[in-house]
């Protein structure tokens, strides 16, 4: 049963967003806002709280420095970073100093990445010739257009492996990868039909489903094009203030928690939970609007409980400048929400950086990860050229800013500067900066010192894992 809930006016009017407007500095804790952030930065000027040190940049390189960062996923002691180009590994075994090990060329955006054991899932979003990585741009008004999933063996850097194409409706935005023990499930996120475009007719409110035998993966199949929004989700709009909500047709992004059977969906104009107790064939059991400030559902990211989840809204599609007073505390911000053992959704506040950024500078909510920390729920995020920002959600309705990592203008807003993701893994933060590469961060603060115990030998930010709770700080 699919129940939609719509997050109240009143409800949003109770919300208290502490650390916005003139007294940012006042409202934070301790000395977090020792030196320079926000307006205060020149170009490209480096900004960053106390607690956080840039340990190390390693600029994009060959074919793809000229092109967007992206996604990364990780695997043993390396970062898959994808480009819009192809993707570069690293090898993160000392993070101080990381080591680039192979850049791989494969034209396509934005290039989402997953890892499972030696195969990596790449997503094509943009129209091409053929499925190839030699293959050239191609209106997508065309039939034989081509955009999907592709399948590496990265087992040997030397000779990454191409293994297989699989073509899905509208391409593929983003792909998250839901375990199945001898088979990997490929949920294939993509969205914005037109009726011009053979392979993407409207309505689209599905997602698609790539099933791969890890044994032989060449034998990887479409298995499913599952309907999750039969009643056509939110069909968009302008709300009361004349702000503009996106209707949904597809989904962006999608973060599987295995553990509980569930997964979080950020569908355009609708939050969802979903039921994947049987991989092969989801089903929607919650979902929620916010068609006050809302304005495109992106991304999700649990509590390591399950008993929360994060979705992030990207206003302005990550090419606006949306972290000012004019914008305000909430439009734009990462909304929490407590999740019920039943996976009920109940609406408990927003947050927001509260360093105010240049109109020049393209800022809003991105990709992000949890700390793993005994007891409390703390996250990392990119926030484009807000930064990365580290924040503590642990009281629900009162969320907090705990640390920072910014650059100043890289250039107008929309001019492709700041970060695209960062992610916490083994102790360290790794960030894709959108056009500076590959960033590495450490944050030094007490309550998270035991963080770093928690090691784990494959990580896919979209597909969580539960953290042993006994080497959690």
């Amino acid at each position: 049963m699919r129940i939609t809930r719509t997050v109240g006016i009143a409800a949003i009017a109770a919300v208290t967003v502490t650390g916005w407007g003139a007294a940012v500095a006042t409202a934070a804790p301790g000395d977090q806002y020792v030196g320079k952030y926000g307006t205060q930065l020149g170009p490209d000027e480096i900004g960053r709280s106390a607690n956080v040190e840039l340990l190390k940049n390693l600029p994009k390189s060959s074919v793809l420095a000229g092109a967007t960062n992206s996604d990364i996923a990780f695997s043993g002691n390396k970062a898959y970073v994808g480009n819009y180009n192809g993707f570069t590994v690293y090898d993160v075994s000392t993070p101080s100093s990381p080591k680039e090990l192979a850049v791989f060329s494969c034209p396509g955006s934005q290039n989402d990445v997953s890892i499972s054991g030696n195969l990596l899932y790449l997503s094509t979003d943009s129209s091409r010739t053929d499925d190839t990585c030699a293959s050239a741009p191609l209106a997508a008004t065309e039939k034989e257009a081509w955009e999907g999933i592709k399948i590496f063996d990265v087992s040997n850097l030397a000779e990454i492996k191409h293994l297989k194409s699989i073509e899905t409706n509208c391409g593929s935005h983003t792909n998250t990868l839901v375990p199945g023990g001898a088979k990997d499930y490929i949920y294939v996120s993509s969205y914005r039909p037109d009726a011009t475009f053979p392979d993407c007719q409207p309505p689209h409110d599905a997602i698609s489903i790539i099933e791969v035998p890890k044994a032989a993966p060449s034998d990887a199949k479409l298995i499913g094009v599952p309907n999750l929004f039969p009643d056509g989700g939110n069909p968009g709009g302008t709300n009361e203030d004349g702000n503009p909500y996106s209707a949904t047709s597809g989904c962006h992004d999608i973060t599987a928690f295995p553990s509980k059977k569930i997964a979080a969906g950020a569908c355009m104009g609708d939050g969802i939970i979903m039921d994947i107790s049987n991989p092969a064939a989801p089903k929607v059991i919650e979902s929620v609007t916010d068609t006050k400030n809302f304005a495109f559902w992106h991304s999700a990211t649990f509590n390591n409980d399950g008993t929360k989840v994060v979705f992030t809204d990207e206003l302005g599609g990550g090419n606006a400048a949306t972290c000012n007073s004019k914008v305000g505390p909430t439009r734009g911000a990462n909304g929490i929400y407590d999740l019920s053992a039943d996976n009920q959704l109940t609406f408990k506040s927003y947050f927001k950086i509260p360093r105010h950024q240049f109109d020049s500078e393209n800022c809003v909510a991105h990709n992000g990860s949890l700390i793993p920390v005994n007891g409390r729920d703390v996250m990392v995020q990119s926030w484009y050229m807000g930064g990365t920002s580290f924040w503590d959600f642990t009281d629900s309705e009162n969320p907090r800013e705990i640390g920072y990592f910014e650059r100043g203008p890289a250039g107008p807003a929309g001019g492709g500067g700041g970060t695209w993701s960062s992610y916490y893994y083994n102790g360290h933060v790794y960030s894709s900066d959108i056009g500076k590469g590959f960033d590495v961060l450490r944050i030094n603060n007490a309550n998270l010192k035991k963080a770093a115990l928690v090691k784990t030998d494959q990580f896919n930010p979209q597909s969580q894992p539960v953290f042993n709770k006994s080497t959690q700080g």
